[in-house]
């Protein structure tokens, strides 16, 4: 039997198990899988020699030695879960329970499979996650050094739990001279999205040559023809000229004219200027199927029971006994069980004398904590090497300019393309690597799906929205990110921190880096005063009694900038001989249930300020916190569109400022 021959009975293996699986779920994409199987067959199982394109030790899922393979058309999931049943992955009676309650193999593929690295699903973000791997194993990789003989570890590494001796240094240079591929499936329906190209620009600006994008051409999207249909000519010049290497195959089906792009696109001559490659293959949507081959109206559904036993014959008989062999790459070393996610951040958690830059910072100082965040994250890159910056373009307003400048290879400039920044932030932790990645927090809110999704894939991202608020002033209402905190909070797992000085920003920072997760953090433009010290500890979901006494009438609740607005209004009303008193909830998710409850016992007087539209924000977190039915509740937000003006001025407008808290505690006592 041919290698050629052996693909085709593989591909007829694969189209029975997509058929099965989906018919018996009574849901799936099977005619989405069909156009692709060819392409995913050669790419898992081709060569020659047989397992020459796509490496990837099955016992290792993480290594870091391990091609990566992304489905972006993440409806494709049925085909995903039949090519690793091919090669012997997966059981006979596994790939039957597709979409079942406790089964792995999900609608659209996530990490509950263990051999998927990220959630897909949501069409056009599967390309920016490679280039955020694609980035981390050539950042990894960078670190590999020859030593006698064995692999040093430069720190990149240390990842790794164990490297045994090396039979031989010319063994590991050859298996680096094709270092590990990020390959990405994509649908022709789907590079509608502008985040595609977001991604395929950002890849040629990185000379991402480890990347290799397949585009399955199948003309059909779910409600007819797509925007270019077969015009493979297009997608090429597309390609091209956001700077790719564009591989056309005429006939997606073809397991021989595939293979010659794969050999193309893998080899160490292509491209030779360092390019992602593209390869554009024309298919056809269910082919092998008369019953939807090429027929619109067939999207997201299945074969009906009754009518499978005759799809099944059009296959033709199946070898059940056929496998594929997904090689690794030829390491002659052992390494134990590598699993880059299980703890990305030991080396932080061993730091108990972190030092910061603020120690500098006087009392009398005002320090916005946008400034403090960017200090805090150059004495975070001192300690671990694994802590990584990307920025849309604003590190001169964010502060992560200072990170930058100190350490550059570990900065990204990722443009103003904040979706694309998410989801390749969400790539590179994958590789191990502490993202934190910044920008204003209203421009944040364009990327929610691509958060929204990375909750899917068990992040460890730290998103940083700064310019927060009406507080920002004169540049005015669509600069003002005023959803942000309902956007994070709303994220099912998601830590929400909003802190009010320098030294609770640093604080923060540098638990946000220690925690592994998907950290928010909401930073103030404006220049405040130091109230805590560097002994003050700060936890998840802590928080900080800055005023109290045995006689308050009433207590005030916020966080962020408003935190000084209530300090004024407490000062004020003291010497009105009114008390009160002023909780810091720097934690806003979760939140210090336990200090809300005491309080409201106490003082049956709550006042929520807040720098946020009124849904979604501190007001209600508090309000969802508290036990106490009988409590006086005022809750202090933006009610109103703001406008340009000084902060003053707005804060004034809104009702949030000094002024406006001292009136409603005189209200509500």
């Amino acid at each position: 039997m041919t290698d050629l021959e052996k693909l085709k009975k593989i591909c007829q293996l694969v189209r029975r198990d997509i058929l099965t699986a989906t018919t018996m779920a009574g849901s799936g994409h099977p005619t989405s899988c069909f156009s692709a199987v060819e392409l995913m067959v050669a790419l898992f199982f081709g060569g020659p020699p047989a397992g020459e394109f796509f490496r990837y030790d099955l016992n290792h899922p993480q290594s870091i030695f391990n091609d990566r393979i992304i489905f972006s058309k993440g409806h494709a999931a049925p085909l995903l879960y039949a090519l690793y049943h091919a090669a012997g992955a997966l059981s006979d009676q596994e790939i039957l329970t597709l979409r079942q309650f406790n089964s792995n193999l999900e609608g659209h593929p996530t990490p509950n499979f263990k051999y998927v690295d990220v959630a897909t699903g949501s069409l056009g973000q599967g390309l920016s996650i490679g280039v955020g791997m694609a980035i981390g194993i050539k950042k990894r990789l960078d670190k590999l050094q020859f030593d006698d003989k064995k692999i040093s570890d430069t720190s990149a590494l240390r990842l790794l739990d164990k490297l045994e001796k090396l039979s031989g240094e010319e063994n590991l240079k050859k298996t680096f001279e094709r270092e590990p591929k990020v390959f990405v499936l994509l649908g022709d329906s789907e590079v509608a999205e502008g985040q595609v190209w977001e991604a395929m620009e950002i890849a040629s600006y990185y000379r991402l040559d480890n990347l290799v994008a397949i585009l399955d051409v199948n003309r059909l999207g779910q409600r007819g023809e797509t925007m270019l249909g077969w015009d493979l000519d297009s997608y090429a010049k597309r390609s091209k000229a956001f700077g790719w290497e564009a591989i056309i195959v005429e006939n997606g089906h073809d397991l021989a004219q595939i293979s010659h792009a794969y050999r193309q696109a893998t080899s160490n001559q292509q491209p030779a200027n360092k390019q992602p490659v593209m390869i554009i293959a024309k298919t056809v949507k269910g082919k092998g199927v008369k019953l939807f081959e090429n027929k619109d109206d067939w999207h997201g559904k299945t074969v009906p029971k009754e009518k499978l036993n005759r799809v099944l014959e059009e296959i033709g008989k199946v070898d059940l006994k056929i496998k594929g062999k997904i090689n690794k790459l030829p390491i002659n070393f052992q390494f134990s069980s590598i699993n880059l996610q299980s703890n990305p951040n030991r080396q932080l958690n061993k730091q108990n004398d972190f030092t910061l830059h603020v120690t500098s910072y006087k009392s009398h100082d005002k320090i916005a904590t946008r400034e403090a965040y960017g200090d805090a994250l150059v004495e975070l890159g001192k300690i671990n090497p694994d802590l990584v910056v990307l920025d849309a373009e604003t590190a001169n307003s964010t502060y992560s300019k200072k990170f930058r400048d100190a350490y550059p290879s570990r900065f990204f400039e990722m443009f103003i393309a904040e979706q694309n920044m998410v989801s390749c932030a969400l790539g590179m932790s994958k590789l191990g690597y502490i993202p934190f990645l910044s920008s204003f927090a209203a421009f944040l809110t364009r990327a929610f799906d691509q958060i929204r999704i990375a909750q899917y894939s068990r992040p460890n991202i730290k998103i940083v929205g700064s310019h927060a608020g009406v507080s920002i002033g004169a540049d005015g209402p669509t600069q003002m990110g005023l959803e942000d905190l309902a956007m994070a909070r709303s994220v099912l797992d998601s830590t929400v921190f909003y802190p009010s000085d320098s030294i609770s920003t640093a604080k923060l920072v540098q638990l946000a880096a220690k925690e592994p997760g998907l950290f928010y953090l909401r930073l103030t433009r404006e220049k405040t005063p130091i109230i805590y010290s560097l002994t003050d500890k700060f936890t998840i979901g802590g928080s900080k009694i800055i005023f109290e006494s045995s006689n308050d009438l009433a207590t005030i609740f916020t966080a962020g900038i408003t935190v000084h607005e209530a300090i004024k209004a407490c000062r004020q009303l003291k010497e009105e001989g009114v008390n009160t008193a002023v909780i810091d909830l720097y934690s806003i998710k979760p939140i210090d249930k336990k200090t809300i409850n005491v309080m409201a016992k106490k003082t049956k007087n709550i006042i929520v300020v807040e720098d946020h539209y009124p849904y979604g924000g501190l007001g209600e977190a508090v309000k969802s916190a508290l036990s106490e039915d009988v409590v006086n509740f005022i809750h202090l937000c933006v009610n109103k569109l703001p406008r340009s003006g000084s902060s003053q001025d707005l804060l004034r407008f809104e009702n949030i400022n000094a002024q406006a808290i001292k009136t409603a505690v005189k209200n509500i006592i």
